[in-house]
């Protein structure tokens, strides 16, 4: 696949002038895996499966995309769904054209679960795929994180920001309490893709000693009518037992995209139910807490960001030196290396994410890996390896910031925006 500059700028611009082509959007995602731009591929698949969710190319492209970056989980959960969709789709064709499968004499344990689920199901509707574990269980189970944001390196600034929005009232709650200010509502992290905003909510769980719930869009979304409705409500249900408990969704600007850019009937009913579950009258929604994370906050509906739903938002920018210092620290811990010097490669990557440092110390790895092969003697990761790496290596959050810039610029209601037009000017962006 080429990695031609020029070639990826132009189907940018292309996509920015038609974002609605799924397949010149698909075509795009293509030439950035094979560029390693995978930080950037996600982006578009999810932009597409925001629209279409059982789009099968997109769904492969996600996984390939996951798996790139190191999410295993969201890898896992694209492939399951990509899996599912094509079984369904494979059994519907063999239905509608009439082929039947050769009769076996000898049935094996699959055939007689699959016989089981036809019989309970015979007189229920059509049968639906359920993934494997979870029958029996919950669906969705929270943890007890063991991190705090003191295991955070760095970023200052954006736990000076969470400690004033979110961390305050929840330490002085005699506080809030005099106040009559309830403990519930919403914070939405946006920011460049591999910043580290999961980490960020997972650390900040286990800063107010709550119970964390992850769940992506793949987790909850199905191809079933009113099945996603279900899980979602399932996943509140669940939250609640558990409280206290931070409910963190990532990928919200694909659960909540905003319903006038929403063709389909399915993605309207999904923000209503997690209207509804924010809302909900009937449930005690007191200790428990939403967390979201979006790439792409402008499109998520307006009606999610009122007061009492997801009403705050934190910026969360690429990594400053010290953190960019410590993710250099962390990548090569254990491994063996002579001569880095940490502090230097701090200096040269500013603007790059969490997932971009990420690449750049295992392409070092691998630059060594391989001259010991050839040589056919181990030696350790040196400074020139890294140095290397960082020429092929470019930082993927600058396509973020020159579309985040336009909302930024033309859609600043409410100043919604004005960390990051603060930020952009900082670095002279603007």
């Amino acid at each position: 696949m080429s990695n031609d500059p020029f070639l990826i700028e132009a189907l940018r611009n292309a996509v920015k002038n038609d974002p609605e082509n799924v397949s010149l959007r698909l075509h795009l995602t293509q030439v950035l895996l094979g560029a390693d731009l995978a930080a950037e591929a996600i982006e578009h698949t999810t932009f597409v499966l925001a629209r279409q969710p059982d789009h099968l190319d997109a769904l492969k492209l996600a996984f390939e995309s996951a798996t790139a970056i190191g999410d295993s989980l969201k890898a896992a959960s694209y492939r399951n769904l990509y899996e599912a969709i094509g079984l369904r789709r494979a059994q519907s064709m063999f239905d509608a054209s009439g082929v039947a499968e050769a009769a076996d004499p000898s049935p094996t344990k699959s055939d007689a679960e699959t016989a089981d689920v036809e019989d309970a199901s015979e007189d229920e509707g059509p049968v639906r795929l359920e993934a494997v574990g979870t029958r029996g269980g919950e669906l969705f189970d929270a943890e007890r994180p063991t991190i705090t944001l003191a295991d955070v390196a760095g970023m200052e600034l954006v736990k000076r920001r969470l400690n004033l929005a979110f961390l305050g009232p929840l330490r002085h709650p005699d506080i809030s309490k005099a106040y009559r200010k309830s403990l519930r509502g919403g914070l939405l992290l946006y920011g460049p893709p591999g910043c580290g905003k999961t980490y960020i909510a997972r650390a900040l769980a286990g800063e107010i000693g709550a119970k964390f719930l992850a769940v992506g869009y793949t987790d909850v979304v199905d191809m079933y009518l009113g099945e996603s409705e279900r899980r979602m409500h399932e996943l509140f249900e669940n939250a609640r037992r558990s409280r206290p408990c931070v409910v963190f969704i990532d990928e919200m600007d694909a659960f909540g995209r905003k319903r006038s850019l929403t063709r389909d009937h399915a993605g309207r009913t999904l923000v209503n139910q997690l209207l509804s579950e924010l809302d909900n009258v009937q449930a005690d929604n007191e200790g428990l807490f939403l967390m979201a994370a979006s790439n792409h906050p402008w499109d998520i509906d307006e009606a999610l960001r009122r007061p009492g739903r997801i009403d705050r938002a934190v910026l969360v920018l690429p990594p400053d030196a010290s953190a960019r210092a410590a993710i250099i620290r962390f990548r090569f811990e254990g491994r063996p290396t002579q001569g880095i010097d940490v502090e230097d490669l701090a200096r040269r990557t500013e603007g790059f994410s969490g997932a971009d440092l990420a690449h750049v110390c295992e392409s070092a790895v691998e630059f060594a890996i391989e001259d010991s092969l050839t040589t056919g003697r181990t030696r350790p990761v040196a400074q020139s390896d890294v140095l290397r790496a960082l020429k092929e290596v470019k930082p993927s959050t600058r396509p973020w910031f020159e579309t985040a810039k336009n909302y930024a610029l033309y859609a600043n209601e409410g100043g919604a925006y004005d960390d990051l037009l603060e930020y952009l000017r900082s670095k002279r962006m603007l």
